[in-house]
């Protein structure tokens, strides 16, 4: 595992490098998003849970056991430990925060406020990881599924005009995330006891992706400029998940990918819940460093790890300088 955690911590030092501009030579060493130069590119991240960490105070993620893989106490991350760098939907959703439309409106006034200027969206980049949380709500909200591409196109639509909003603010550089696989997520994947995703919801991951490659083209050849890149998590947790699965049908000692390790006896996302005695109201795998997933929603560590393995040779035509 040192082995392993060595290769996160490069990796993600790698991800902050490229997302840094290579004039300023001391962002190697002190993450120049965190710098208050200037002149530094900075990463400006807005979304969910899968790339937040530590905004949603009263969370969770601030309750044992998140956190206990990396920093070895909770501090604000849904997981074990790393993870990418996801919050909240772009519609009001099962989760009890501020949504795509506020998170813009607040980094609106820290610009009006003189926090960031013009020339730091300019020079810098954006990373918009969004949706996962509206379409599961809308799911376990016992909607009808036939109804759900009508919900797509109205979801899809208001995440364009957050995206614009983004690009008018002075943002030259915008990464949207592609939404991952929904069916494979625990919270849908109990359905058929985590032997495999549920492609029906799957589906709706692939048709939301295509929606927004359509949109986020039609919108580079109007500016005419590639304002907006996407960073591919359907894919790349696709194989993941594939990945293991197959490496499991040899060694039936690994761990399910599709099982979470930190779960509620019934669906859920309540990681960490206890009771007015303070008695654990989840069960804890044996293994959570080896794990993919760490509750209903979110990967672990270790399943950043391997989605990010999968990123890994993208990530430079993304992020870098020429982006």
């Amino acid at each position: 595992m040192v082995k392993q955690n060595q290769s996160i911590m490069a990796l993600l030092l790698l991800f902050l490098i490229l997302a840094i501009s290579a004039e300023v030579e001391g962002a190697k060493k002190s993450y120049g998003m965190y710098n208050n130069d200037n002149n530094s590119v900075k990463l400006f991240v807005f979304g969910d849970s899968y790339v937040d960490t530590g905004n949603f105070i009263h969370s969770g993620a601030y309750k044992p056991p998140s956190g206990m893989t990396f920093p070895g106490y909770p501090a604000g991350r849904f997981g074990n430990g790393r993870i990418i760098t996801d919050y909240l939907g772009i519609f009001k959703t099962l989760v009890d925060g501020p949504n795509l439309t506020i998170q813009i409106d607040s980094f609106e006034q820290l610009i009006k406020q003189n926090v960031y200027s013009k020339t730091d969206l300019e020079s810098s980049i954006v990373l918009v990881n969004a949706g996962a949380n509206d379409y599961t709500t809308f799911i376990l909200k016992d909607r009808n599924i036939f109804e759900i591409h009508k919900f797509m196109k109205s979801l899809v639509d208001e995440m364009i005009v957050s995206l614009i909003r983004i690009h008018n603010l002075g943002a030259k550089k915008i990464v949207v995330s592609l939404l991952q696989p929904i069916g494979c997520l625990p919270t849908i994947s109990v359905a058929s006891l985590y032997i495999d995703c549920i492609d029906l919801f799957n589906l709706v991951s692939r048709d939301h992706n295509k929606m927004i490659l359509g949109n986020l083209e039609d919108l580079n050849k109007e500016i005419g400029k590639p304002i907006f890149r996407t960073l591919d998590l359907y894919n790349s947790f696709l194989s993941a998940i594939r990945t293991i699965q197959k490496k499991r049908k040899e060694n039936s000692t690994l761990i399910n990918p599709l099982e979470p390790c930190c779960a509620l006896g019934s669906v859920g996302y309540d990681c960490g819940k206890v009771d007015e005695k303070g008695e654990k109201k989840y069960t804890l795998c044996e293994k959570p460093e080896l794990s993919f997933f760490w509750d209903n929603a979110h990967p672990s560590q270790n399943g950043w790890y391997s989605v990010f393995m999968q990123l890994e040779s993208s990530l430079g035509q993304i992020f870098g300088k020429n982006l």
